[in-house]
């Protein structure tokens, strides 16, 4: 059961998170940060950050391009996130049947909200020309509530209507006959991550620098594989010592990776650099027949 003060302070972050996207960019926006926020609010963090992790990462190569619209991943993180812990729902299972069908269908409350605003930049091209500058603050306010509804209005009726449904679901899919689907559709979470690491790749350079990412994946093999097997060896020592070794291994490998990661983007960096200043310079150059190939006659 969701508490209608939670309910509240979700409503009031889903207004906000579309804002902030939109204007501030200061990653409160980003379905990571809706699922802290829904997580913190609903008493689970760990279940917050792992749908919205997920979900993070699903649409991690998924952009706009000019006024286009997309899934909105942050209004289905939240309300994924909110039901996953009221009902006690598998995050995985949340990820696939919430969160991703949610965030397809707040497509047209973005059309909405785009079409609405359209209509206030009118408004405000009026004002302009009739020189009603306090009216131009009216209107700009009144297209950020378009912009804010379009995401706290449906989530505020998700929470409120829609927990008899979601616990129906639930039922079903647990032990009904739903529950090949839901087996389905957990296995299906799990893949979704990697589906959005796809299509980041499929609009990064890849095949020009394929020798870093191949080395990268190496590297990263190895350290999971090294460090794992450290954190095994101290695991099995502390059970054998009368006191712990109070070391923990769990968090070398992603500084590690984060490093390795670091110094290729450095390197790479460095490459366009010196590229870009040789190009310029044989620009600048004479030529082999001694003739100035610049533009400096």
């Amino acid at each position: 059961m969701i508490e209608w003060w939670q309910i509240l302070l979700i409503t009031i972050y889903a207004f906000y998170q579309i804002l902030d996207e939109l204007t501030i960019v200061s990653s409160a926006g980003s379905p990571v940060f809706a699922g802290l926020v829904t997580g913190l609010i609903m008493g689970d963090m760990t279940t917050g950050l792992l749908i919205g992790g997920s979900m993070q990462l699903t649409v991690l190569g998924v952009g706009t391009f000019g006024g286009a619209s997309r899934i909105d991943a942050n209004s289905g993180t939240v309300i994924a996130t909110a039901f996953s812990i009221a009902v006690g729902m598998d995050p995985q299972l949340a990820l696939t049947s919430l969160a991703v069908p949610i965030a397809a269908l707040m497509v047209y409350t973005d059309i909405l909200a785009r079409m609405s605003n359209v209509f206030f930049a009118h408004r405000i091209d009026k004002n302009i020309n009739d020189h009603a500058y306090g009216a131009i603050n009216i209107n700009y306010l009144c297209g950020a509530i378009a912009w804010g509804l379009s995401r706290a209005l449906p989530i505020f009726l998700a929470l409120v209507f829609g927990g008899p449904l979601v616990e129906a679901l639930v039922s079903a899919m647990q032990s009904g006959i739903l529950k090949i689907i839901a087996d389905g559709l957990t296995l299906a979470g799990g893949v979704l991550p990697a589906l959005g690491f796809a299509i980041l790749l499929r609009y990064l350079p890849t095949k020009r620098h394929i020798a870093y990412l191949i080395l990268s994946f190496a590297l990263t093999a190895i350290l999971i594989t090294l460090f794992g097997n450290v954190a095994a060896i101290g695991n099995a020592l502390d059970g054998l010592l009368p006191s712990s070794l109070g070391r923990s291994y769990n968090s070398l490998p992603m500084l590690a990776m984060a490093a390795i990661g670091f110094a290729f983007a450095v390197m790479v960096y460095q490459r366009s650099v010196n590229d870009n200043d040789s190009n310029t310079s044989a620009k600048k150059s004479t030529s082999a027949t001694g003739e100035i190939e610049d533009d400096e006659l």
